[in-house]
């Protein structure tokens, strides 16, 4: 890890499958249980869950790096930011045909299924599939210049 200064902070995105980012930033979004969160450097000690969504993080030059994760756990101490997350992506790297058909797949269950558990897996199903969705229109507007 570099030497924090008190205008940046530590950034790591794990999961499961391994590293996703490590590196230094100006400022970090995540969305945690309660809604999205903005984190600064020397931002007061946080542990909180996350929901499956988006995590923004501004690099020292200013570009902005998208990340979608499907939920996990964020750690903020004053100069270092952890995702931890149940499943991580580049916002890049995301499928798009595979993120409809898990959307289709989910919005089909809900329809087909009675069970409260079948029904609280297929909600959670969308919401990942719903989120993959918006982190991609984010980036196709990004790329496109607004």
């Amino acid at each position: 890890m570099a030497t924090a200064d008190k205008h940046t902070i530590h950034v790591d995105i794990v999961s499961a499958e391994g590293e996703i980012f490590a590196g230094e930033a100006t400022m970090v979004f995540a969305p945690a249980s309660g809604g999205e969160i903005g984190i600064a450097p020397r931002h007061a000690p946080l542990l909180t869950t996350m929901k499956a969504g988006e995590v923004r993080v501004q690099d020292l030059s200013g570009e902005e790096h998208l990340f979608w994760v499907g939920g996990g756990a964020l750690e903020v101490q004053p100069h270092k930011v952890t995702v931890l997350a149940d499943t991580a992506a580049r916002a890049k790297d995301l499928d798009e045909a595979a993120a409809l058909a898990a959307k289709q797949r989910a919005e089909e269950a809900l329809r087909d299924r009675v069970g409260a558990m079948e029904i609280a897996e297929a909600q959670a199903e969308l919401a990942r599939a719903a989120a993959q969705l918006r982190a991609i229109e984010k980036l196709r507007r990004l790329r496109k210049g607004g």
